[in-house]
């Protein structure tokens, strides 16, 4: 007889994601199901590290069809072979000092063992401290991974360490250097004869800033004039960062580094030196500012007919806030209201005829948390989206698209397109299996997505079905749903396009202070103004890929801020019974956000004795063995508020029956 040949095992790499029980997941882009891997086939491997695996069992020939029940139901098991290079994200943790020996006791939900710290043990002042620290290695003859402490972040529990532990966790900064502060500080204040001869005087325009009430940097300002044949020149006025910040400087590559302003829950991290974002570029009323403008000759109809773009100089008339230009829009009356009507009406005619091409109606909830002098959160509300809020964001939309058109209609002395290289904000088309699934999750509610042939087609129908749910207990489940079938925006050098916004043509041209993308953008538009040659798009392509990276680990920053603002907020509320929304259904719990107070927990299913839950994908929907009780998205449940874990950023609540 001859021997059966032992199928080869399949090699795949990937990034481990851990579990605080010791058991891995592996996503990789050969697989569309991620591949489970026990603690004693990790071989040392941590959260985040990038891996060499085999497949031990389970579908090794191609890639899994995630929406398939039988795969769902099947598990493909792996092992570890090599560890490529490990997560250079630090762990989060409390100093504890004995003797000779330190160790960081973690909280991470990803990280099961404590980190023993490498060579000499730090000074014993800073036992009990909480501190970031980063894995080395892992001798596997020791029982625990060691690293090297890369920050102090002080006492736990006080809102300055908890809210440095978040940026640190994420390898975000909190602080500038000294040699960047001063870099930064050398930048000359006067605007000299020179700078103002060099652009377009636009000191005489009515202008004005809008922005929100605790804001203390104005990077836009809008102005409006009639012109002699009765249509209206807008001007979009951005703060001209480039003319301060020199490429190559020691500000620019701080920039760049960071790459964003991060936006904590109590805090604003910045992109740039306080200098920079709160005095010399933020367009402050009555003062001279140096600005990148974007003016458009719009008509009657609000259609824009004509646009120019290049450096000038304004003064802000006035310095409103949402609230106060919302006033002028109801009430018609108020400084500068016949500026801000016709604007209004203006924006008003962009909104109706962006959302008539196409534009997609997601309308999230935008949660703020109220904070006291001491840091601590004593209330959570929704933010209102008013009609002052949609007409700065209707004329930031017209300059980032214009600007767009404008670099991809350039054409060489021949009258040839030449499609110089530049940085776009892309939105692709969706995924039609996404779609697929979507379309059958909605059925589930009693809703109907409608055959589209076109992707245009696709997102009317979106649209219907997203105000037809509007109102209802269902309305957030189906718009995360809606979302999550969307691919990521993110920054190209191909020009895509938006598909969200329903534009061929997009870039980020309008926030230059809190986003590095908009300074490269401002550089080469200028650059491309003057008549320069198309830039290296190899290099360019490289800065988008970092900056789309760095974007969303600013938001996954934010996020966790707010997640602990939440459990903190919850925390003197333990015991209480609340209704509820359930918002989310796993096969592990159900979660649920409280309907007046806006937050969310779960009910870990392992905690309801007595009872057993089958949790069915496909329809998004739990079943109750012992009462037969189905959970869906949107059901009204009552819960008990029952453990608020700061360490772990989680609240669990307990389900109430009756």
């Amino acid at each position: 007889m001859h021997k059966k040949r032992k199928q080869p095992k399949t090699q795949i790499t990937g990034i481990i994601s851990m579990t605080r029980e010791g058991f891995a997941f592996l996503t990789s882009q050969d697989f569309e199901k991620d591949i489970f891997i026990s603690a004693i086939k990790l071989r040392g491997a941590l959260h985040g590290d990038t891996v060499s695996a085999v497949i031990l069992k389970g579908n090794r020939t191609g890639k899994l069809r995630s929406h398939s029940k039988k795969n769902d139901n099947s598990r493909m098991d792996g092992e570890v072979t090599e560890i490529i290079s490990r997560s250079t994200r630090p762990y989060i943790g409390i100093l504890q000092i004995v003797h000779n020996c330190a160790w960081v006791i973690t909280d991470s939900k990803n990280m099961p063992y404590d980190v023993m710290v490498a060579g000499a043990p730090p000074e014993h002042h800073l036992n009990g401290l909480k501190v970031s620290i980063l894995v080395t290695g892992w001798n596997r003859k020791e029982g625990a991974p060691e690293g090297r402490i890369e920050d102090v972040l002080g006492k736990p529990g006080e809102n300055n360490t908890e809210m440095h532990a978040i940026l640190a966790e994420f390898g975000l900064p909190y602080r500038f250097e000294p040699e960047v502060e001063a870099d930064a500080n050398k930048i000359p204040d006067q605007i000299t004869p020179h700078d103002i001869s060099e652009r377009r005087d636009c000191r005489d325009v009515p202008t004005f800033t809008i922005d929100p009430s605790d804001a203390k940097d104005f990077d836009d300002a809008l102005s409006v004039t009639q012109l002699p044949n009765g249509n209206w020149e807008v001007g979009v006025h951005i703060a001209d960062v480039t003319h301060y910040v020199q490429p190559g400087s020691l500000t620019d590559t701080e920039a760049s580094e960071r790459g964003t302003s991060v936006y904590l829950a109590d805090r604003t991290v910045p992109m740039l030196p306080p200098k920079l974002c709160n005095q010399l570029c933020s367009l402050r009323p009555h003062e001279d500012k140096l600005t990148f403008s974007a003016l458009f000759e719009i008509d009657k109809r609000g259609y824009p007919v004509n646009w120019w773009f290049g450096r000038t100089i304004i003064k802000s008339d006035h310095r409103f806030d949402y609230e106060t230009a919302q006033q002028v829009i109801d009430t018609g009356e108020g400084p500068l209201a016949k500026e801000i009507l016709i604007l209004h009406h203006l924006a008003t005619r962009l909104r109706t005829e962006r959302f008539r091409k196409g534009a997609i109606s997601f309308e999230r909830p935008e949660y703020k948390i109220e904070i006291d002098t001491q840091g601590k959160p004593i209330a959570i509300y929704v933010k209102e989206s008013l009609p002052s809020n949609w007409l700065i964001e209707e004329f930031m939309l017209l300059a980032n698209r214009s600007v767009a058109q404008y670099i991809s209609a350039i054409k060489d002395a021949k009258g040839k397109k030449v499609q110089p290289s530049f940085v776009y904000r892309i939105h692709e088309e969706p995924n039609i299996d996404k779609i697929d699934s979507f379309r059958t999750f909605v059925t589930h509610f009693g809703y109907q997505l409608g055959p589209t042939r076109s992707p245009r087609d696709l997102s009317k129908e979106l649209n219907r079905l997203l105000e037809k749910v509007r109102d209802t207990p269902q309305a957030s489940a189906i718009e995360i749903m809606a979302l999550r079938s969307m691919a990521r925006a993110r920054y190209s050098t191909d020009n895509l396009g938006h598909y969200g916004l329903a534009f061929d043509h997009y870039t980020h041209f309008t926030s230059p202070i809190r986003r590095y993308p908009d300074m490269m953008v401002h550089r080469l538009l200028a650059h491309y103004l003057s008549g320069g040659a198309s830039e290296n798009k190899s290099s360019i392509e490289r800065l988008c890929t970092y900056h789309s990276q760095r974007e969303q680990i600013a938001t996954e920053a934010e996020r966790a801020s707010v997640k602990y603002k939440m459990v903190e907020f919850m925390q003197d509320k333990i015991g209480q019974q609340y209704d509820g929304t359930i918002s989310g259904l796993t096969e592990w719990g159900i979660y649920v956000e409280i309907n007046d107070l806006h937050v969310e927990g779960m009910i870990p299913l392992r905690e309801i004795r007595n009872d057993y839950f089958t949790f069915d994908p496909d329809s998004y929907t739990l079943l109750s063995r012992s009462s037969r009780r189905v959970y869906r998205l949107g059901d009204p449940v009552t819960i008990r508020v029952v453990r608020a874990n700061l360490e772990q950023k989680q609240l669990d609540y307990a389900l109430v029956e009756g």
